[in-house]
């Protein structure tokens, strides 16, 4: 069996404000205190897009060896959920901001960290979103509470191609990526506090036939879960069809404490998002050292070369030069940083 990994994560942009509105972003919170009347869907208000959020984008874009769009658009994603006042999510369908990067990430051979490869995942995109709002069901006395203070927070999509055939690569993958994040600025990527969730996406085929189908691990919050909750699904896949089953394409979660994923509902009758363009939000223009306009306020402009010019060292740099400076072995620079 060949096993197919990909991943979408969701990472919190870190910015004082939410995407569209003046809210303050700040985890824990008393319920409902940092909500503004746009966050709260009152009629007749307007979203102003966040400028540090669009930097942390491109930032994270650049990093990733993306091309980014110089235009890119913003659409309505309409579904009816407590913690979702507008019933649709502000995103980038269409034309995301930056699209076909990679990373670069490395994992230890049997266990041995003397023993490293390099391996690349391929990212297909990077989109702008708003986050919603959090339910927390009190079953105690059987209701549901909604707390808006999350909602609108500025996130960033990364969606990386199914280019990975396990939980240790996707874990590694991962683990990557939250270290550039957190060397960017761009998201402090803290897991415990959900502003890094991963889905993940397996399936497992024959050599040579086409992909299986695939089911969707939803809200992933750990490194090590993510590894677990990978190869728990592998496993129970190959057993199923090795069992005469089918595999149904659905959303699972994983239960942290049983080890195991658990069906949460079904993909068959396909939800549509009803897509459509978000009319209250014009293209977002982004400009570099050769487009940009001789009179324009730079204050009002993202230039992406400017940007550029000012990315800090990456993990993999800095791992490259402890080598080179220190001469300690390649595990241990792992370690160190």
């Amino acid at each position: 069996w060949v096993p197919v990994v990909g991943l979408e994560i969701h990472a919190q942009i870190s910015s004082n404000s939410k995407l569209f509105s003046g809210s303050q972003v700040q985890f824990a919170a008393p319920p409902n205190s940092l909500v503004s009347f746009f966050d709260a869907s009152l009629p007749g208000t307007l979203p102003v897009l966040n400028r540090r959020c669009v930097e942390a984008a491109v930032m994270t874009g650049l990093a990733l060896n993306c091309s980014i769009n110089k235009k890119s658009l913003f659409d309505r994603k309409h579904y009816f959920y407590a913690d979702l006042p507008a019933g649709y999510q502000i995103t980038q369908q269409r034309v995301p901001i930056a699209v076909n990067g990679s990373l670069s990430y490395s994992l230890c051979v049997d266990n041995k960290m003397s023993q490293m490869v390099t391996k690349t995942v391929r990212i297909k995109q990077i989109q702008l979103e708003q986050d919603s709002g959090k339910s927390l069901h009190d079953d105690t006395r059987s209701q549901t509470l909604v707390d808006l203070n999350r909602a609108g927070v500025g996130l960033m999509e990364v969606v990386m191609e199914p280019d990975m055939c396990c939980g240790e690569e996707a874990a590694a993958a991962v683990r990557e990526l939250q270290l550039i994040l957190q060397t960017l600025g761009s998201s402090q990527a803290v897991m415990a506090e959900g502003q890094l969730r991963v889905d993940a996406n397996v399936s497992v085929h024959h050599p040579g036939e086409p992909y299986g189908v695939r089911t969707e691990v939803k809200n992933i919050n750990s490194v090590r879960f993510l590894a677990k909750a990978v190869d728990y699904e592998i496993q129970r896949q190959i057993e199923e069809l090795e069992n005469g089953g089918t595999i149904l394409n659905e959303t699972r979660a994983f239960d942290s404490k049983l080890g195991c994923t658990v069906p949460m509902r079904d993909k068959e009758g396909k939800q549509d998002y009803r897509f459509m363009p978000e009319p209250n939000l014009p293209p977002l223009i982004l400009y570099d050292a050769k487009s940009l306009p001789a009179n324009m306020n730079h204050q009002q402009v993202v230039n992406i070369d400017w940007i550029h010019e000012r990315l800090p060292d990456l993990p993999s740099v800095k791992r490259a030069k402890l080598v080179e400076q220190y001469g300690i072995l390649p595990e241990h620079s792992f370690t160190l940083l």
